[in-house]
């Protein structure tokens, strides 16, 4: 007897289950009923169309209707919508959108994959609203993009500054349009941890784009063309964008009677049956077990979606394929910046009670000396008992997608922090270094374990100096023109073993630096010399990125926009010498800045190339802070250029 099954819904779960159940045999009858007209379509590519970066429409779409029926001999029918369930007498209803038919099919299996929808909470005077848009979908996508091409709006705002927030804000920004981001949380990205969203708070601002924080949409006036917000601030507007998550479509499964979760996802078990055998469900709509803590979650990514349809189609051919759970690996660009996470946050950990430690470290993408080399701040969450990764996190301009995927892997494959520093990965100049930053955050991590670094992180710097703790800075003295930590006092490195007398034996020493590293070196000669010492994990780099790195610093500042306190300059500006730090790691960019500066006169003109935004994120502060005229910036690719005459 053949057997028969219905998928409801396609995309990523349904379309690819259907195409698995043809492969696996000829004779299974396969049915997919669709509510929208496609199919098949690259969720992930819509913001980049409205943006002008993908330029053909027809590329979102992965497989029509046609091609997908005559390749797969599916019966496919779209437009068409499942009103509802009878798991009892194994039937559907479905209605013909087009023609207002409504009919009843019979299964052998049903297959579930509905998504998930935006949540539009009830914000008043939304429905007045004619300049509001939710993208989640083709016709979603259409109707954004055909209101930018033909309104030319000057202004928007975009609500929530979750993954699909972002990219929007950055495609609306490429089509000329001024931005506001407005978030009710204290940071964007919600899988980062705040240290780590706040380079892209600060990427975003150098960017022009508003960046508003803890504060919520109280209401819309005068159609749309006003947000209100909770504080009573008024942003006026062209078009808004709300984007503040997603919900399960799960009203068929609830009216059929299906378990549903405490956040309303479609329960399944190890093999994705939900509590009907008969039906599987899969994609954004189910719930999922997080792979780290084996707690339930809900993660809508494409990724597991996929890997998801394919199971339920084995299994419903007789397999007993078991799903692992759900990882959350992810990534995104943002601007100039790629920003990737996997495995669990600190939030998460700090909500399940689970000890962990941390480290952060901040590498170059690839071997400095070549060019191109951009730094990457990359964070890993681990047992300091057993090793075990809980995740990591990366912020960087190159090279963040590939270590995020390695790290990704090692958890999977049960590999520890110690292991990391084992991994053969390849290496060549353009690519990585001899040691890859994959490597590093292995023996970081490994020294903690064993016991031989001890460290204090960014957010407890504050309430141990002010508690009378001994911090010092082993930076070189130029480097604190650029920003440092209150309270803390500089021995430079070089000089730590002739004023070791300087500092008391009774009390632990806390040191910081850049980066972490020299402060790693000076903790050996300390420790070495009989001191208690503890690091400042990832320096003044990753304390800086929270507290803002004009902190503590005595200067005036401008506009956080790169361009914000630059002299207009239409001349061809006369470059008397130029200092290329690309690629260079601390101390390096700044010792080259000021013997470049020193080899000049008054008024001639030093041109910098920086790939380090965060070295020299100062720039334009310090050379008003020390008289001098910051000409011009530009930025090509990963290299920014500043122009600058000495006073």
């Amino acid at each position: 007897m053949t057997q028969k099954v219905i998928i409801v819904g396609g995309v990523a779960g349904g379309a690819t289950a259907a195409a698995r159940l043809r492969r696996i045999s000829e004779e299974v009858e396969v049915v997919l009923v669709e509510r929208g007209e496609h199919i098949s379509f690259a969720n992930c590519g819509l913001p980049y169309y409205i943006g002008e970066t993908i330029k053909e429409r027809s590329k979102l779409l992965v497989q029509t209707v046609k091609g997908m029926s005559d390749r797969f001999n599916i019966d496919i029918r779209n437009l068409s919508e499942v009103l509802s369930i009878d798991p009892l007498n194994k039937k559907l209803t479905i209605k013909n959108l087009q023609t207002d038919e409504v009919y009843e099919e019979s299964y052998d299996k049903l297959l579930l994959s509905p998504g998930a929808r935006p949540i539009v909470p009830p914000i008043q005077g939304l429905n007045g609203n004619h300049t509001l848009f939710t993208l989640r979908n083709i016709p979603d996508t259409d109707k954004i993009k055909n209101f930018v091409d033909s309104q030319n709006p000057k202004k928007a705002v975009v609500i929530g500054g979750g993954f699909i927030g972002i990219e929007m804000a950055e495609n609306l920004v490429d089509r000329g349009i001024d931005v506001t981001i407005i978030e009710m949380g204290n940071q964007i990205m919600a899988p980062l941890d705040i240290e780590m969203a706040s380079i892209l708070h600060t990427h975003l601002l150098e960017k022009g784009v508003k960046l508003i924080l803890e504060n919520g949409v109280q209401s819309f006036a005068d159609q749309g063309k006003k947000v209100i917000l909770a504080d009573g601030t008024e942003i006026e507007t062209d078009m808004t964008i709300l984007s503040i998550g997603v919900t399960p479509e799960n009203e068929l499964a609830k009216t059929a009677g299906l378990e549903l979760g405490v956040r309303g996802g479609i329960v399944v078990n190890d093999w994705l049956q939900t509590s009907n055998e008969d039906i599987y469900a899969v994609g954004d709509a189910v719930e999922v077990v997080d792979y780290i803590s084996g707690t339930k979650t809900m993660i809508p990514l494409a990724g597991p979606a996929n890997r998801q349809g394919r199971m339920a189609a084995n299994n419903m051919m007789g397999n007993r394929e078991k799903y692992q759970g759900t990882l959350g690996t992810s990534i995104a660009k943002v601007f100039d910046l790629t920003v990737a996470a996997t495995g669990n946050n600190e939030k998460t950990l700090k909500r399940l009670s689970l000890s962990y430690e941390v480290v952060h470290i901040h590498p170059s993408s690839h071997a400095g000396y070549y060019p191109g080399a951009a730094p990457i701040a990359l964070k890993i969450i681990f047992d300091k008992e057993t090793g075990k990764i809980f995740g990591a996190q990366a912020v960087g301009a190159d090279g963040v997608d590939k270590r995020m995927d390695v790290i990704a892997t090692a958890i999977k494959g049960g590999l520890t922090v110690e292991d990391l520093t084992n991994l053969e990965l390849s290496y060549a100049p353009p690519y990585s270094s001899a040691k890859d930053p994959v490597n590093i955050a292995g023996y970081v991590a490994s020294n903690i374990m064993e016991g031989k670094l001890e460290m204090i992180q960014w957010h407890e710097v504050d309430e141990m100096v002010a508690g009378g703790g001994v911090l010092i800075d082993v930076r070189e003295p130029m480097e604190r023109e650029f920003g440092y930590i209150k309270g803390s006092f500089n021995i430079p490195l070089n000089d730590l073993r002739n004023r070791l007398a300087e500092l008391p034996k009774e009390q632990t020493i806390y040191v910081s630096c850049q980066v972490g590293l020299r402060g790693y070196l000076a903790s050996r000669i300390l420790k070495n010399n009989g001191y208690q010492v503890k690091n400042v994990d990832g320096g003044w780099k990753t304390y800086s990125s929270v507290f803002g790195t004009n902190i503590n610093k005595n200067v005036e500042t401008g506009s956080n926009d790169l361009g914000g306190t630059i002299v207009e300059n239409t001349k061809e500006i006369k470059v008397d010498t130029v200092v290329d730090l690309t690629g260079l790691t601390c101390p390096m960019p700044i010792i080259n800045l000021k013997k470049g500066m020193d080899s000049l006169d008054s008024g001639q003109v030093i041109e910098l190339h920086v790939t380090d935004r965060g070295a020299l994120n100062d720039l334009p502060a310090w050379s008003k802070n020390a008289g001098h005229t910051l000409l011009k910036t530009e930025q090509y690719e990963n290299i920014i250029k500043f122009w600058i005459a000495k006073n």
